[in-house]
């Protein structure tokens, strides 16, 4: 299982919920698996969001690994100009 902190508006979509765990073994599979159990975090992801590994951001990186250990973030998609 992976733990999963949401962070921002994505908690309430969540129910309230900081922290979730998924059982995944890259980033599809966290999202996919958020879907399934949060519905209501689906039009966040299918938007966009950003998800951060051990403190690196990744945004498209579908298939990057995750390990049991590993600290998961959950970001709204940051945008700016």
């Amino acid at each position: 299982m992976v733990k999963v902190v949401l962070w921002g508006s994505l908690k309430k979509a969540a129910g309230g919920q900081t922290e979730v765990e998924v059982e995944a073994k890259n980033v599809r599979e966290v999202l996919d698996r958020l879907k399934e159990t949060y519905p209501k975090l689906s039009a966040d992801i299918d938007r966009g969001v950003s998800v951060s590994i051990d403190g690196v951001i990744f945004r498209d990186a579908w298939f990057a690994p995750i390990k049991p250990e590993s600290e998961v973030y959950l970001l709204p998609r940051l945008a700016g100009g």
